[in-house]
């Protein structure tokens, strides 16, 4: 009997120990593949480009260049929550291959690494470290340079640099927006920043045994027909009109950008047996090919419905919110996830009688899309300057004709 007990003993010392460890461990949360184990390599530059400074790309491309510079790839690396985030988090050189692709955008070069898994890279100093090229984050050569040739959407030997015709400019988002793999700990529906994978999985194409997102056309994914809206100009000043394509990269930061993608309905039905009204907000995703919201768990959309009198005074109010719930320790699994996938409709419901509610006048639907969770952005103490949340729905409609009793 007294063995038994120890027995019992030394399982409950180690299973304590073990899920100690799984809660205090560093967490890794991805599977580092070889697509971005390590940062894009300088190749020489061709001859008439200077430097990989998007500026000198801004020389000649003047509007892209302006629009660039508006958008968060440009503050991939410099964005204030990213930052934040990032450190509290145990600022992993595995973001930098995304946040800033570029070999010499890094202080360190990426020897090898010291674990199988390659979360631990042998780093060395890079005597070609550009500061300044760092703070541009994803800049213009991350996807136009390779192996020494510009690519564009058209091959040309008469411009002052020579231009190589450019694959499915859609292969380019996936080396960063698909980051992917199942490890033994991790239970993800989708990996963490799998926008790719949501594309896919909603065409019935899922992730491999292993957990890598695999696309065969990455012309049908749709990226870059939606967010770099086509546009005729000039590649730069004073040239031919050409067919091209806007860089803007709108996304979850641009309330339009998400409105575009929600198609939301409010109407008034009637009420259960008849009795009052029910007023029902009917919200389908429309215009994305992966869910919405998309990216990082941290964001979601929120739902209210208020019922007000004529000063605007809540009288009745139901919530709802569009999110993905994650548990991160001591194992990662997906627990819940309510957002929106491409074409699928959500019903939020409000009930109004007027004999419970005398003084009401009209009802109210709001949907706000929010970048961070509050909870979330105390506990990395996060001290936004901007507003973490937008509005992208709001109306109002009266109570007349809704005045059954209940």
């Amino acid at each position: 009997m007294q063995r038994k007990t120890m027995v019992i003993v030394a399982v409950a010392i180690a299973l304590t120990a073990f899920l100690a460890w799984r809660l205090l461990r560093p967490m890794n949360i991805f599977v580092v593949s070889a697509a971005f184990e390590r940062p894009i390599p300088f190749t020489e530059l061709p001859t008439a480009v200077d430097g990989q400074s998007a500026k000198a790309c801004g020389r000649c491309h003047t509007a892209i260049y302006n629009e660039w510079t508006t958008t968060l790839h440009s503050r991939a690396w410099t964005d204030p929550y990213f930052q934040t985030d990032w450190k509290f988090d145990g600022a992993q050189q595995i973001c930098k291959n995304c946040h800033i692709p570029l070999q010499d955008q890094q202080e360190s070069l990426v020897m090898g690494f010291r674990d199988k898994q390659k979360w631990d890279p042998i780093l060395e100093p890079n005597p070609k470290f550009d500061a300044a090229l760092q703070h541009e984050g994803v800049t213009c050569d991350v996807c136009h340079l390779r192996d020494g040739k510009i690519l564009g959407p058209y091959a040309r030997t008469s411009a002052p640099h020579a231009v190589a015709k450019m694959g499915n400019s859609n292969q380019v988002c996936i080396r960063c927006h698909v980051v992917q793999g199942n490890r033994w700990d991790t239970f993800f529906r989708f990996p963490p920043c799998g926008t790719v994978a949501e594309i896919e999985a909603g065409r019935g194409r899922w992730p491999s045994r292993s957990g890598e997102v695999t696309v065969k056309n990455p012309a049908s994914l749709g990226c870059v027909e939606c967010h770099m809206p086509a546009v005729t100009r000039p590649l730069v000043p004073g040239g031919p009109l050409r067919a091209t394509r806007r860089h803007l990269w709108r996304g979850g930061h641009d309330p339009e950008m998400v409105r575009q993608g929600l198609d939301a309905q409010f109407t008034r039905q009637a009420g259960p047996g008849g009795k009052g009204a029910s007023f029902v907000l009917r919200l389908e995703n429309t215009g994305a090919g992966h869910y919405l919201p998309t990216g990082t768990p941290d964001r979601y959309l929120s739902v209210t419905l208020r019922l007000l009198d004529k000063n605007g005074k809540v009288l009745k109010e139901e919530h709802g919110v569009l999110r993905r719930t994650v548990m991160w320790r001591p194992f990662i699994v997906d627990l819940r996830d309510t957002r929106l996938a491409p074409h699928e409709p959500r019903t939020f419901v409000l009930n109004y009688s007027k004999a419970r509610y005398p003084e009401a006048e009209t009802i109210e639907a709001v949907v706000q899309y929010h970048l961070v969770d509050e909870a979330r952005r105390r506990r990395i103490d996060f001290q936004n300057t901007a507003p973490l949340d937008s509005e992208i729905y709001r109306k109002r409609l009266p109570l007349d004709g809704a005045e059954g009793a209940s």
